[in-house]
């Protein structure tokens, strides 16, 4: 009996299954391009709710997104990061917020890897579909107790929370040396039943993505919940263990802050889109807008700096996976430039976005109007922390100048 495609994906080499030409990113990929007519039907609807729907939670399940990055011993592929973001700029061309709970929210599966184990059995031995949701802002109050710590807080910007039943959010660890000190960073995992959501996503983009604020009072963390940022930065995590695959060996900033530039870049080009939708038809004077040689020239330039930041974006990830298969470190002058060319999308996004804005003319402001939503969800992209390229800039300006690294959340 012949095997199946699924069955045979299970028996390629895991070389074969993990990148860009793989059968399994070849089958994500198409299967995240059929769900574009579903995604624009839903978009006004993710909006209005300020949530992304549940039948799309349901798709992106079914579809395997969530496992992309997820450890193979829970199910997951363990598949190479560039596979997962070309995932989320297909998505993105289409519903913004939709893309940035998958990238925000599926990433998480990849950081829980690098965990201890135990917290991985803690939230998937029952369900390993189980999703986490984040705000790593260090604003947590932290007091050491025995086999652990006590936390509480409030923390803003957890996307997708109403769909995960845990989260993993920011705090520093005091000492009697240093009662704040960066360096003692850590990541705290949270049951749902040790947390509440505070309902008060109200914003002018990026709707859908249901950032709610939590509450955390009291609530008792294992040691075994949380991870040094410090073993993140320096690509050795207690979850290398037992989950083996180079994946985990990356640097844990490199992986995430993509989460939050991909959808950007994805929903600049669903904007360009919409721009060529709106100069096929538009009338200038005596012309079609389509004719105009500024707007041909405005939408090359545009297509031509999208595929740029794609191309840097799968390339800075290639030359990081390589490494971590050849068991080799990642040169820290490196990181720090992939840094910059991550945080710097989405400010290139946003202008790119606003001259297409400024050439559909009157109608591109109206309520309604494809071209102002994606323009508003790339400007609320701009007020994630991942996303302030002027930080990244000048620290590697400064080692381009011959000084040290000033940063370790790279």
């Amino acid at each position: 009996m012949a095997s199946s495609s699924a069955e045979q994906l299970e028996m390629s080499s895991d070389s074969d299954q993990c990148g860009l030409d793989s059968p399994r990113a070849r089958q994500l990929l198409e299967a995240a391009r059929a769900m574009g007519p579903a995604l624009r039907q839903r978009a006004e609807r993710c909006r209005r709710e300020r949530r992304v729907p549940d039948e799309t939670i349901a798709e992106f399940h079914e579809a395997g997104f969530f496992k992309v990055l997820q450890p193979r011993r829970w199910g997951g592929y363990a598949m190479d990061p560039q596979v997962f973001y070309n995932i989320g700029l297909e998505i993105a061309r289409h519903c913004t917020s939709s893309a940035w709970v998958l990238g925000v929210v599926a990433v998480h599966n990849w950081q829980l890897g690098v965990f201890p184990d135990q917290a991985a059995q803690d939230v998937w031995a029952d369900d390993p579909t189980v999703l986490i949701s984040s705000s790593y802002a260090p604003v947590g109050k932290v007091t050491v107790v025995e086999g652990g710590y006590r936390l509480s807080g409030r923390w803003s910007f957890s996307s997708g929370s109403e769909h995960c039943k845990w989260a993993f959010l920011g705090a520093v660890v005091p000492t009697p040396e240093a009662p704040f000190d960066m360096a003692n960073y850590r990541t705290f995992l949270v049951p749902i039943s040790d947390y509440r959501i505070v309902d008060n996503w109200d914003v002018v983009g990026l709707q859908g993505t249901g950032s709610h604020d939590i509450v955390v009072e009291d609530a008792f963390v294992p040691e075994h919940r949380t991870h040094k940022s410090m073993d993140g930065f320096l690509c050795d995590n207690p979850g290398n263990a037992v989950n083996t695959e180079p994946l985990f060996r990356m640097p844990f900033m490199q992986v995430f802050v993509r989460a939050v530039c991909t959808a950007t870049l994805g929903a600049c080009e669903g904007a360009l889109e919409e721009y060529i939708k709106v100069a096929r038809t538009r009338q200038v004077g005596p012309a079609k807008m389509k004719n105009d040689p500024f707007a041909r020239v405005l939408a090359a330039e545009v297509r031509t700096a999208i595929d740029e930041m794609k191309t840097t974006m799968n390339r800075n990830f290639e030359n990081m996976m390589a490494l971590c298969r050849a068991g080799q470190p990642i040169p820290v002058e490196d990181r720090v430039r992939y840094r910059y060319d991550s945080a710097v999308v989405a400010d290139r996004c946003l202008a790119l976005s606003g001259r297409m804005l400024k050439a559909a003319g009157s109608g591109g402001v109206r309520i309604g109007s494809e071209l102002l939503y994606r323009h508003l969800d790339i400007l609320c992209s701009q007020a994630h922390v991942a996303n302030h390229s002027t930080p990244f800039a000048s620290n590697l300006g400064g080692m381009l100048f011959g000084e040290e690294n000033t940063d370790f959340a790279i």
